[in-house]
């Protein structure tokens, strides 16, 4: 099994993006952080186990960028996106055990991520692996033979999030690094293509860390509840607060990354009745952070 699993694990590195693990200065404490990896993830985390189990509710306030991150070349319009999608799945994720409160209300966690790193996917080489993978079908059809996608101009991220309690002490905290990589990132044409993925999947991470407070890494993950299908699937979250960051793209979305669509072209992004980002400014703005 050996032989077979090194060679595998080899070409998924070799065609895997790099974002680093630095660390930004966003966080209160870099106190007692733990390496903490998966296949396709860096990070390192701490958690006071016994504080967050005991933890009823919850508030996630906006994420942000450092003001390194914000230099890169996207649109606020992507960059709203992206810090939504990393808002939304955080929401989606913590409402399997806590109930979610509104920014202005005092809850027992206090969640606040920020985007330190982010690279952007290369839109041409990302359309001209989308149209790769379809000459197969054209070629052999009902043959069903996997392309990789072009190892160049894989996009990635790198958030760093803590969370808080009513005292403002650090009761968690996670530094996450993953890049988009040839085999299981679908490839979109948009600069904005892998950030966005990514982000939702940091979301999912550090959801998870909280629920259970242990790492998500290293370990097989339990099956999603009805309730969270549902959310990913379109549907109304258990939580009516996580209307706030718009629901998920569904089955269109699915159908959007399957062709390679930009991810504006199906995600509306935050409500338009609600604005989660109001009470926060980006790091790159906030003289208090350490950025």
């Amino acid at each position: 099994m050996r032989w077979v699993l090194a060679p595998t694990l080899g070409l998924m590195a070799a065609g895997c993006a790099t974002a680093p693990l630095d660390r930004s200065g966003s966080l209160a404490s870099y106190d007692n952080l733990t390496p903490s990896d998966d296949l396709l993830t860096k990070s390192q985390v701490r958690v006071s186990k016994a504080y967050v189990l005991g933890a009823k509710t919850a508030r996630i306030e906006p994420t942000a960028f450092t003001v390194a991150a914000a230099r890169e070349p996207f649109s606020d319009q992507q960059r709203s996106l992206i810090k939504n999608a990393v808002n939304r799945a955080m929401c989606f994720a913590l409402s399997e055990r806590f109930r979610i409160v509104a920014p202005t209300e005092a809850a027992d966690l206090s969640v606040r991520a920020v985007i330190t790193h982010i690279a952007p996917t290369d839109a041409t080489a990302a359309g001209v692996s989308k149209v790769a993978s379809v000459v197969p079908s054209v070629v052999a059809p009902g043959v069903p033979i996997p392309v990789p996608r072009l190892p160049i101009g894989l996009g990635s991220l790198s958030v760093e999030a803590e969370v808080r309690d009513r005292s403002g002490n650090q009761k968690a905290a996670m530094i996450w690094a993953r890049g988009a990589n040839s085999f299981t990132s679908a490839p979109r044409v948009s600069s904005d293509g892998d950030a966005y993925d990514l982000a939702s999947a940091f979301g999912d991470d550090f959801g998870k860390l909280l629920v259970t407070a242990e790492s998500p890494f290293g370990k097989i993950s339990a099956p999603p509840s009805i309730g969270s299908l549902k959310a990913s699937l379109g549907g109304a979250s258990k939580e009516a607060i996580c209307e706030a960051f718009g629901r998920a793209p569904g089955l269109t979305g699915m159908i959007g990354e399957r062709i390679g669509l930009p991810p504006d072209w199906t995600d509306r992004g935050a409500s338009a009745n609600v604005a989660p980002e109001a009470s926060g400014t980006d790091a790159a703005g906030d003289p208090s952070r350490g950025n």
